[in-house]
């Protein structure tokens, strides 16, 4: 990591960070003249730093506040070292960080510590799972009192629809575009395809798939912030908000993937279209926890705007064969790439609870063997499915309730994220919807 730093002499201050349950970036700005001890000895703060609320508020009742004396945690350098912040003015640099006792054991609210319990599950069973993310945005003009699409910087107008696979769409946009991607390649994010979406100013962008969970995680996370700021030196806001536009679709973040076993052979490939035994255990094990999940994929008051039927947010518990109005979508195309598209998160999850949820549940159907129902056909809104819960406060109950949560995550991210989620849920309802979106905005 000090090599980094000596090949970078202009950089002029450190920021270290880590996500806490809602994915935002908690840390410290640091002179570069201590980066050495910071990369070697790691820096401190306090466990409950990890466990705020939307407004980083200490959470109410919380174990890790006055009941232990606030503690500090450890904060150690993840394995991505130092990298820039193409989004700052000045010249800097983040290092991504996790918490650890003094002692050197993980602290398990750690939400990167989740995800990385749960892949020791795959690890033991001589698994790798391979994955991807596909992350949706808007790009916002939030400087008067009512959101609306930025001005295009070529020529003036704003989009008046969504305009989806537009290039015209993109190219309206192409200087920010161009700025993200070459930010993107600073900080070695794999972004990919990018595309204009169904919402006002909504655009996708890709990730490229690999065979480090951990780090298709971190790619998510960084990119959220990534966007953010760039858009920020653009003059306009970018937001990964579940629903922004009551009339439009919302944000989603979907997730493909597949599983090597330790020859590199993936274990979903049956040489046909229908996948193999274990895929369909990983499907049944994604089914069986999609109601208790829901609080990972739809974790804010506006997450429940955007899981409306029929509005491109699967709300049946289903799995289809390449049918995107399932909750899992089994693409077709080459079966040496056989997977399993999950659809139901928003863009504003935490990405490390959202893989880890996905993977952790596709490994309890693994471990059971278990069998999914019948694939779907047909338009899954109009169908007789089992359904999520629609509400924030059942998906909170779920959560807490949910004997596969409690298999996929330690019991003090279960507790952490329940007593966070139902301060949040209090504290919101004396909100009006402008006044949330103002919060999420630049949150999420």
């Amino acid at each position: 990591m000090q090599n980094w730093l000596r090949k970078n002499p202009h950089v002029r201050t450190i920021r270290v960070a880590a996500a806490d349950l809602n994915g935002q970036p908690r840390g410290k700005r640091v002179p570069v003249r201590f980066a050495d001890r910071i990369s070697i000895d790691g820096t401190r703060f306090p466990f409950s730093v990890l466990n705020l609320d939307i407004w980083g508020e200490d959470i109410d009742n919380s174990p890790l506040v006055l009941a232990s004396g606030d503690r500090d945690g450890m904060l150690k350098p993840t394995e991505r070292g130092f990298m820039p912040i193409p989004w700052l003015e000045a010249p800097a640099a983040l290092l991504p960080i996790w918490m650890f006792h003094d002692d050197g054991a993980p602290y398990l609210g750690d939400p990167r510590h989740a995800l990385r319990l749960v892949l020791e599950r795959y690890k033991a069973r001589g698994l790798t799972p391979v994955c991807a993310v596909e992350l949706e945005f808007f790009l916002i003009d939030d400087s008067g009192r009512k959101l609306q699409v930025p001005p295009s910087p070529r020529s003036g107008k704003r989009r008046v629809a969504g305009e989806i696979l537009s290039m015209r769409a993109l190219d309206q946009f192409d200087t920010f575009f161009t700025d993200l991607y070459d930010a993107c390649e600073e900080m070695d994010i794999p972004a990919d395809t990018a595309i204009s979406e169904a919402g006002l100013g909504q655009f996708e962008i890709n990730m490229m798939h690999g065979d480090d969970a951990l780090r298709a995680a971190d790619d998510a996370w960084l990119f959220k912030m990534l966007v953010k700021g760039m858009a920020r030196r653009h003059g306009f806001a970018a937001s990964f908000m579940a629903k922004p536009y009551p009339d439009y679709a919302g944000s989603g973040l979907h997730m493909h993937f597949s599983v090597l076993d330790g020859d590199g052979n993936n274990v979903f490939d049956n040489g046909g279209p229908e996948g193999t035994d274990m895929m369909r255990h990983a499907v049944a094990g994604c089914l069986a926890a999609m109601p208790g999940s829901t609080l990972i994929f739809a974790p804010h008051a506006n997450s429940y705007e955007r899981m409306v039927p029929g509005n491109h947010a699967p709300t049946g518990v289903s799995w289809a064969y390449e049918n995107r109005t399932s909750a899992l979508r089994i693409p077709s195309g080459s079966h040496k790439a056989r997977r399993i598209e999950h659809r139901v998160a928003g863009g504003d999850v935490n990405p490390y609870l959202m893989v880890a949820a996905v993977l952790g549940a596709a490994m309890n159907g693994i471990e059971d063997a278990i069998d999914p129902p019948a694939a779907i056909t047909g338009n899954a809104y109009e169908a007789n499915l089992p359904q999520v819960p629609d509400t924030w406060a059942a998906a909170i109950d779920a959560f807490e309730q949910d004997a596969q949560i409690a298999r996929i995550f330690d019991a003090e991210i279960i507790r952490n994220l329940v007593l966070t989620k139902r301060q949040e849920l209090r504290d919101m309802a004396d909100l009006t919807p402008e006044e949330q979106a103002d919060i999420y905005l630049d949150t999420v």
